[in-house]
């Protein structure tokens, strides 16, 4: 599983929290952390150009999502393509996440077993099976740089042995994803990572076996999954901050589908690196903006007249503050799409930027003393 491609290297810690800054080394270019991750479920960023990607928002790793790429444009196409950095014109980092998230939300559509996962596409109501294995070789397929391991994401709440059921079930799919991946080769000349996943639901006993379990895997990183699925604020810090204490120091760490600023900035402070979620792209379309100063519900009638730029925190020459508030209300009055487009370009923006100031801090040595200060504002509704 060792790939000597992949590699992890601490440049600062801050000695009053767990954050760290890092450089993440993949065979399609370094990324620094603590990084957010774009979410390109189809192969695409909701609205956003790849080009805005590299100038504007100035992501460096992008999500892919093994369900909807196995359905649609599905795997000939993707192989004949040579992969999805082909397909879709992104040639930095692509990390795919495993379905399992996807195929469980299905509920009354999939049927669960040891062997894997039985759903009905959404798209056309077809059957198909998820296994470890298939998809360990799915993701070979896609070419993404990080592959995640196949998990059930439990729903919350949920019982307590429902949640140990379903960990152990996870920790034995891990197993043979791990053996499917080392018998398999990558398709297109590059290595690729293979993550394994934490889970255990909100119980601390569950999600140390879990967690103790996956870092004795020795995998090139780690994943935190079942959180943000509904569970209080105050337990997934819990959860969170539990795990990290026990997955490896040397290894990056991810926490998937997390969150909101305020979230992230939590998450980084106890030793997260890796972030990912819809919501800047999701929420933005609904007219809500996260900015430097606060929260913003654009559509309210105070914007209307509101000749100011729309974020000056990213920058007076960042392409959103070529336009005002005022303009991008009247954008969604009008139920114009460039509305949905400048507010997921904002967000984004935003978030990359929030995780850019929160690496300098780390390497400058205040990142406690700001990370309090940005905190209070960005939770601020304006």
């Amino acid at each position: 599983m060792f790939n000597k491609n992949f590699k992890y290297e601490i440049v600062a810690q801050d000695k009053a929290t767990g954050a760290r800054a890092g450089l993440l080394h993949t065979d399609h270019g370094v990324i620094e952390t603590p990084i957010f991750m774009p979410v390109g479920t189809v192969g695409s960023v909701k609205g956003i150009l790849q080009s805005q990607l590299h100038n504007d928002i100035k992501a460096q790793i992008i999500l892919g999502n093994t369900y909807h790429l196995y359905l649609r444009p599905g795997l000939d196409i993707l192989e004949k393509a040579g992969g999805l950095h082909k397909f879709n014109g992104w040639h930095k980092p692509i990390l795919t996440d495993s379905g399992g998230y996807q195929v469980f939300s299905l509920s009354g559509n999939r049927k669960l077993k040891e062997e894997g996962a039985l759903f009905q596409s959404h798209i056309d109501g077809s059957r198909h099976m998820f296994t470890p294995e298939n998809v360990m070789d799915t993701q070979r397929v896609i070419g993404a740089d990080i592959v995640m391991a196949f998990d059930e994401c439990t729903p919350y709440p949920c019982d307590y042995e429902y949640a140990r059921k379903s960990m152990e079930m996870t920790h034995r799919w891990l197993t043979r994803c791990i053996d499917r991946f080392n018998a398999t080769e990558p398709k297109y000349g590059y290595r690729q990572s293979l993550f394994p996943i934490v889970q255990g639901s909100t119980y601390k006993d569950l999600r140390k076996r879990s967690a103790e379990f996956i870092a004795e895997q020795d995998a090139d990183g780690n994943a935190i999954g079942g959180l943000s699925v509904g569970e209080p604020e105050e337990d997934m810090y819990e959860m969170c901050d539990l795990v990290c204490g026990i997955l490896p120091k040397e290894k990056p760490r991810y926490l998937m589908g997390v969150g909101t600023p305020w979230n992230i900035l939590n998450g980084i402070g106890m030793g997260v690196d890796m972030f990912d979620c819809v919501m800047p792209t999701r929420n933005g379309r609904n007219g809500m903006l996260f900015t430097s100063g606060g929260v913003i519900n654009i559509k309210n009638r105070k914007w209307a007249d509101d000749f100011s730029p729309i974020d000056m925190g990213l920058g007076a020459d960042h392409t959103v503050n070529f336009y005002t508030r005022a303009y991008l209300r009247h954008l969604f009055v009008a139920q114009e799409l460039l509305a949905l487009q400048l507010a997921s370009l904002q967000n984004l923006s935003f978030y990359l930027h929030l995780v850019r100031q929160a690496r300098e801090h780390i390497i400058a040595g205040d990142f406690a003393e700001w990370q309090k200060a940005t905190l209070a504002a960005v939770k601020t509704r304006l």
